[in-house]
């Protein structure tokens, strides 16, 4: 069962509180603390390219660089750098934009896609946040000789691969399979799992696939996710911490040591990932002076600070 929190101040009044669950595992896999339920199966949403990006590779998708690997590990903004990387991928393995499987979106970058209107553009899958990761996939493709045109069904031989790939590092099977956001298959795991998944990629040995993820996106925290969004001010802010928000208020990281975290936010609201993360991270002893102003997030009103989102005495 969730439990309360993160609390949301409004002028001085609690307006309300957001429910969920957040484990701690240590380097070995064995649960450290946990509030609310780790069990249960979540869908952790894009907190999962990791690992899709591992099952990938272990199909033996040739991407030699490491900056093009964090970017299809990314919810990128689909700013400049992300779309063109995005179509570098396709570009080289004789693929388009019209190969991708993701809905057309605008950037979540909001200057970015104020200027993609004004230039008189439009929602495109390219600029889709998810967009890296299919290109990935349909770059697998390529090299494999597999079909490009139904990557993302389930039973195609990538995704059966991707399946394996997180039931193992999880070290439970997968039993719930859904649709992404950006209709690739999500497979579902429990926060435990989740954890676990993320503390064996920083744990891995230097050469392995693993390893080249955790190092890949550590040092690139902005093709990650992107100017102001969380994973790019957390790594930043936090040497040698990897991490990945997903949709639905999920969000998975892993300290240099392999201890590591994974939570979700029942009402699915980005605003409480953040304090819970930060409030983490603090009780396994992180002290970096840039989690102060991660701790709470900002509540506004009349596009004026009136508030904030904050975690709740007792969590840790």
């Amino acid at each position: 069962m969730s439990t309360e929190l993160v609390e949301v101040v409004r002028s001085g009044f609690r307006e309300g509180v957001h429910r969920g669950s957040v484990v701690i595992v240590r380097p070995d896999g064995v649960l450290r603390h946990v509030r609310g339920s780790g069990r249960d199966v979540v869908l952790p949403r894009s907190s999962n390219k990791p690992f899709q990006i591992l099952g990938m590779l272990r199909c033996g998708l040739d991407l030699p660089d490491d900056a093009d690997l964090a970017v299809g590990c990314a919810s990128h903004s689909g700013e400049a750098e992300h779309v063109a990387r995005v179509r570098d991928i396709l570009a080289k393995h004789g693929l388009t934009e019209a190969d991708l499987r993701c809905p057309p979106d605008l950037p979540v970058h909001a200057g970015t896609a104020e200027a993609v209107l004004a230039a008189g553009g439009k929602a495109e899958p390219v600029t889709m946040n998810c967009s890296g990761k299919h290109a990935c996939m349909l770059a697998t493709c390529v090299q494999r000789g597999w079909d490009t045109a139904s990557y993302t069904d389930p039973s195609h031989p990538l995704q059966v691969t991707i399946r394996d790939t997180l039931g193992e590092l999880g070290e439970e099977p997968v039993t719930v399979t859904a649709v992404d956001g950006c209709g690739a298959p999500l497979f579902g795991l429990s926060l435990v799992a989740l954890a676990r998944s993320f503390g064996k990629l920083v744990q891995a040995a230097d050469g392995g696939h693993e390893r080249r993820i955790a190092d890949a996106m550590r040092a690139h925290p902005y093709l990650v996710a992107g100017t102001g969004r969380e994973d790019t001010r957390l790594m930043r802010a936090v040497p040698g911490l990897l991490s990945k928000a997903g949709a639905e208020g999920v969000y998975g990281a892993a300290l240099p040591d392999g201890t590591a975290i994974a939570l979700k936010i029942d009402d699915g609201n980005p605003r409480a990932r953040l304090p819970v993360m930060t409030g983490a991270l603090r009780f396994l002893g992180v002290d970096h002076a840039e989690l102060a102003e991660l701790a709470e997030e900002t509540v506004f009103g009349g596009g004026r600070p009136v508030g904030s989102a904050r975690l709740l005495p007792g969590v840790f």
